[in-house]
């Protein structure tokens, strides 16, 4: 049995962003609270970045995953890019002073919007090296559900033909990427503006959705990855009929999600929602094409801690390249 762990003279207070109740960006304030303690084979980390997600949005308003959240007010935030202060062993892999980065035990447990976090060890991975802070807390829960969408459902391969919506996004242009590395012939959709990134990126095509409706001339698509939704213009929806038969919408937002594959399946088509998983090993992965340059990530907004809402208030505008982060504190 390994000796134990001497623990690490920690503030008792700490700076977090609390959501008083459910409501809009308003309801977000910077206040002093008690610091978290490590518990079992948790990893206790000192937050330097954390990622904001349409998600965080959406659960602050009262919906999203705020079913899972123990009540308010409450800490949001689900991914995170900092140090190490505390480990579940002596031996375990990532140790004091390592640099991490990763999700909370999403989805009933934000808190990356504060100084410290406490966090599943399975949840946590050693930060790409080539990374910032600012760049790495835009990675975990955008890659994740990018990966998990792109990769394991949509089984990304050589020779298929994947259309992505909102391809500029936080989770948009890592799904084109991850598309792409695998092989597959990607088009996606976004602004005029993001179009040469994006081809950069890995995109054979772009299709201006300002000026262009997608379903009016794409068509055979083995694979749609929607990162809009059913709520915004029924994406979903009418991205059934670019499919193949027995092609697949993966849609992410997940609105209206039994309808819309009720709706696939009659036309021939498949369905899916998909729900974001943490995960370490899957994250090292990512992880090591970041590293390679095989993945580029885009974090142009960030916030300090004190601007969460105006942070919240620029993600449901719903007209961000790559990542919004808020940044909590310096190295």
């Amino acid at each position: 049995m390994s000796p134990p762990i001497e623990r690490t003279a920690l503030p008792t207070t700490m700076r977090a962003v609390l959501a008083q109740k459910a409501g809009g960006p308003e309801v977000l304030g910077t206040e002093l609270v008690t610091s978290p303690t490590r518990v079992g084979s948790e990893v206790l980390v000192r937050v330097l970045a954390a990622g904001v997600n349409p998600v965080d949005a959406k659960t602050r308003a009262g919906v999203g995953v705020a079913a899972g959240l123990p009540g308010w007010p409450t800490i949001l935030g689900y991914d995170f890019s900092g140090v190490v202060v505390e480990s579940p062993y002596r031996s375990f892999g990532l140790q004091p002073g390592d640099e991490v980065f990763g999700m909370t035990a999403f989805p009933h447990q934000g808190g990356s919007y504060a100084e410290y976090v406490s966090v599943p060890a399975l949840n946590v991975a050693r930060k790409p090296s080539v990374l910032s802070h600012t760049e790495a807390a835009a990675v975990p829960l955008a890659a994740l559900t990018a990966w998990g969408a792109t990769v394991d459902v949509a089984k990304a391969h050589e020779g298929q033909r994947v259309l992505v919506h909102a391809g500029a996004g936080g989770v948009g242009h890592l799904a084109v990427q991850f598309a792409a590395y695998f092989g597959a012939d990607v088009t996606t959709t976004a602004s005029a503006a993001n179009a040469d990134w994006l081809l950069s990126l890995g995109a054979r095509e772009v299709i201006d959705y300002t000026t262009t409706r997608f379903d009016d001339i794409l068509d055979d698509f083995d694979v749609v990855i929607d990162c809009v939704g059913e709520a915004k213009s029924s994406t979903a929806t009418r991205s059934i009929p670019v499919l193949r038969q027995g092609g697949l919408l993966v849609s992410l937002p997940g609105d209206g999600i039994d309808a819309i594959v009720a709706t696939a399946e009659a036309a021939g088509r498949r369905a899916t929602g998909y729900w974001v998983i943490p995960d370490a090993s899957t994250l090292s992965v990512i992880a090591r094409l970041i590293t390679s340059g095989d993945v580029k990530i885009a974090a142009d907004h960030v916030f300090d801690l004190e601007q969460a809402a105006d942070a919240h208030r620029l993600v449901e505008s719903g007209h961000v390249r790559g990542k919004v982060v808020l940044k909590i504190s310096d190295y």
